[in-house]
């Protein structure tokens, strides 16, 4: 879901108000910003951006700001779920550099899983940099972990929509239809139980590989004692034959 993200600074300056005023307008619930990202400067969204504008309407036709409130209540703005409280359910965000920092992965290497839409940034900055939210630390790692275990990333792209599909109906905020939701969440577990599948396989796979390993390392060591045991056995009968041939070369 792209989207046009501005930082606190920019929204102001857009808007034309002091931070004093939307922090006010933050406080009582009609402005809530989008997430935060770096060192926990809050973003937002052109959704908020028309949010604020409406609310400036308002305010210049004469209401005041508690008076707005009690509209946006009852029929008008976009207002914050009941169920959450201050910034609980915030979401921050992560630049690409962060994120591949945070997954020991190359930033190249996610921009090429963008491309191939294994991964999508959840939003840009006005600046133009991609924007990922924190699960997506725990979806590269599941990445990593599919490209281990041998699938394709064509593979990797179909489990992938699969599990941002998931994220996305679970949060409420999927564009789906309950059928087309449904639908999704059955492949989901098609998936999962073939995954499933293929984890035992490579299980016994890496148990029967370990024990092989383990018995060669042993037919190894003792192999290596041997031949060891056979050249010191070897030097010291060479070196008695010197000894003897020394002697008699002196008599």
């Amino acid at each position: 879901m792209n989207k046009n993200v501005y930082r606190r600074e920019d929204f102001i300056k857009i808007l034309n108000i002091s931070e004093t005023e939307l922090e006010g307008w933050e406080k009582i619930g009609c402005i809530r910003h989008l997430g935060k990202v770096d060192d926990e400067i809050p973003l937002y969204t052109d959704t908020n951006l028309e949010e604020a504008r409406r609310i400036q309407e308002l305010l210049k036709i004469g209401y005041d700001i508690e008076s707005i409130q009690k509209i946006i209540r009852k029929v008008g703005l976009p207002k914050p779920d009941k169920n959450t409280k201050g910034d609980d359910k915030i979401i921050e965000y992560l630049t690409v550099g962060e994120l591949a920092s945070q997954t020991d992965l190359n930033p190249r290497t996610l921009k090429y899983w963008e491309e191939r839409g294994i991964i999508q940034p959840d939003g840009r900055s006005t600046g133009g940099f991609r924007l990922y939210s924190k699960v997506y630390i725990y979806l590269c790692n599941l990445i990593k972990d599919l490209q281990n275990f041998g699938y394709s990333l064509e593979e990797i792209k179909e489990i992938s929509d699969l599990f941002r599909d998931f994220i996305s109906i679970s949060q409420g905020t999927a564009q789906f239809s309950k059928q087309e939701a449904q639908k999704r969440l059955k492949m989901m577990q098609e998936k999962i139980a073939s995954l499933n599948n293929r984890m035992i396989n490579l299980k016994t796979g890496i148990q029967r590989w370990e024990d092989l390993l383990k018995k060669k390392k042993k037919e190894i060591s003792q192999i290596i004692d041997k031949t060891t045991e056979q050249a010191k056995s070897k030097t010291q009968t060479q070196s008695k034959k010197d000894s003897t041939k020394n002697q008699k070369g002196k008599k």
